[in-house]
């Protein structure tokens, strides 16, 4: 199986590069964040006809997370923990893969920024109730995949300039600390799990030539739990998005799990 998760950053003015994607690498299943629509604006047919079935979990404007997949699922929305929370970050489908199902969690996490205010504290709460879910997901002993825009870098490998991040929110001590919390419950880190390797970016700002000069960050992950892990063959990031027509500042990224 296919999963790839890809930030497409306003899926409306993505959609010939999200189909376009789907027609030549065929994931199985694609996660998608920041669709910056509602449900009823996302391209449903469009997707449908490349033979994708779609749930969507949208906000006007912001935020916005989907699922597509080959094979019927069955889904939910929404991280649990705060029922005040309107945010459309969380979405999770349960997929069958053979004799068996794949449990796909889709988010897209606060960016937290600037630190000193309510939007750090809204994510540090996000990520302690994704810490709770997830406990409570690895308990099924399923093959899971948590992945999406964690807007997290989790080490000085994963970022052009450790030094220019320490006091941003994607970098500070307490967003790693966290994100070490999760991988602690049990998750491989997917890329971690191939591969030691610096500047394997998933992001370039649109600004001060970021993409040009590979002044990049790693801040979109596969989390698997060990069942998932077990099934690792490969993992990929697609960086020649990057490079395409009005792309997303964020690319793909993939693995591929055996049967």
């Amino acid at each position: 199986m296919r999963i790839a998760t890809w930030n497409v950053n306003s899926v409306r003015q993505r959609t010939e590069a999200l189909l376009a994607y789907l027609r030549e690498v065929q994931p199985d299943v694609l996660c998608l964040q920041e669709l910056k629509c509602q449900e009823e604006a996302f391209p449903r047919l469009e997707v449908e006809a490349e033979g994708y079935n779609v749930a969507v979990h949208g906000q006007k404007s912001y935020n916005g997370v989907a699922i597509l997949s080959k094979m019927p699922f069955e889904t939910s929305t929404g991280l649990p923990g705060d029922e005040n929370d309107e945010q459309s970050r969380y979405i999770e489908a349960v997929i069958p893969s053979g004799k068996t199902v794949v449990r796909v969690g889709c988010l897209y996490l606060p960016n937290g920024n600037p630190i000193d205010t309510d939007k750090y504290s809204y994510k540090l709460g996000w990520m302690d109730r994704l810490i709770a879910h997830a406990k409570k997901l690895l308990a099924y002993e399923e093959r899971l995949v948590l992945c999406g825009d964690y807007n997290v870098i989790p080490d000085a490998r994963d970022v052009y300039d450790p030094a220019a991040w320490v006091n941003d929110a994607l970098f500070a001590p307490r967003t790693r600390e966290k994100f070490r919390e999760l991988l602690a419950l049990g998750f491989f880190d997917a890329l971690r799990a191939t591969t030691d390797a610096s500047k394997q970016y998933t992001f370039w700002d649109y600004q001060a030539g970021a993409w040009p000069r590979d002044k990049g960050l790693r801040i979109d992950h596969l989390l698997l739990s060990p069942q998932a892990a077990d099934r690792l063959a490969s993992v990929t990031i697609d960086k020649d998005m990057r490079a395409k027509d009005k792309p997303s500042d964020h690319v793909p990224i993939r693995i591929d799990l055996r049967d």
